[in-house]
């Protein structure tokens, strides 16, 4: 393709592409979930609050598009040796590294926007979670315990929320981001298992490779386990709902669902599992979780 004759929104679209926005849709919905959680204290003590929810899902997505783009900068020639990967965008010439440089630096800046006009503490933790999130990217170079940095970057997101929202830290949203950390963690690795022959070598570290593929899916129905375990500690804290519950019971009946779809043998499965199921899980918790918050900030 003749770089010179894309237009800056054909590069765009193709930006947008090559990080999945659509999949943001992961993490926003528990971040919006410690939002409403951080709302439920005290609705009439926190001002503007349109304005606070558009500014969190703002800056959700400029870092999780900031973090992306620089993941494929970093691993695109480790993209293009391996077979899976190699018709990104980037090692398939798509895209120039100049315009994915300046896309990951616009993201960032927007992410450092939006956490300045939520309030101070926000802006002084903006720049240790976008190093974050840029760490995670060279994890897998050197740790096996990779999926667990990811599940951290995404698990800190309701807890921003959180901060968002009131400007200080309750340690009972703690809950919710190992929640996360747990669920992301779990889902990383049985993505992972389609990697393992490529990982072994190039040399790089994941649970699939240091475990093998069928020890590495008991890893991640183990840490699915946990999440559960951690979001009825979360109920418990804050001492929700039916509706609540139901969420959990939900997202329970999606990770065994989404478990059962990969075996050490069948990996035919795990896009099924790792982008369809795990979109349900988060967009479904929020909906039962929100419906359960908003009900208790009606009555009060």
């Amino acid at each position: 393709m003749n770089r010179s004759a894309v237009s800056f929104g054909q590069r765009l679209r193709l930006t947008l592409e090559m990080i999945k926005f659509e999949h943001s849709i992961f993490a926003l919905p528990f971040a919006l979930t410690g939002a409403l959680l951080a709302l439920r204290e005290d609705a009439f003590a926190t001002p503007q609050l349109g304005w606070k929810f558009f500014w969190i899902v703002v800056a959700m997505v400029a870092a999780r598009s900031a973090a992306m783009t620089f993941n494929r900068i970093l691993d695109a020639d480790l993209d293009a040796r391996n077979p899976r990967t190699a018709s990104r965008h980037l090692p398939a010439g798509l895209l120039s590294m100049r315009f994915a440089w300046a896309f990951a630096g616009a993201t960032s800046g927007l992410f450092l926007l939006a956490a300045g006009a939520l309030n101070p503490l926000c802006f002084r933790l903006a720049p240790l979670a976008l190093a974050l999130l840029f760490f995670y990217s060279f994890t897998k170079r050197f740790t096996s315990l990779s999926h667990l940095v990811l599940g951290f970057c995404l698990g800190i997101a309701p807890a921003a929320a959180w901060i968002a929202i009131r400007g200080s830290l309750d340690p009972r949203i703690l809950w919710l981001t190992t929640a996360v950390t747990l669920w992301t963690a779990g889902f990383d690795i049985i993505y992972a298992c389609q990697d393992y022959d490529f990982d072994r070598r190039a040399g790089l570290y994941s649970l699939p490779r240091r475990l093998g593929i069928a020890r590495a899916l008991w890893v991640s129905r183990a840490l699915h386990a946990g999440m559960l375990a951690c979001l009825m500690a979360l109920v418990a804290s804050f001492r929700l709902g039916a509706a609540s519950l139901a969420g959990v019971a939900a997202v329970a009946a999606l990770l065994a669902y989404e478990q059962s779809l990969v075996k050490p043998h069948d990996l035919s499965h795990v896009n099924t599992a790792f982008f369809t199921v795990n979109g349900y899980v988060s967009v479904l918790f929020f909906l039962f979780w929100a419906a359960d918050i908003l009900w208790f900030c009606a009555r009060a």
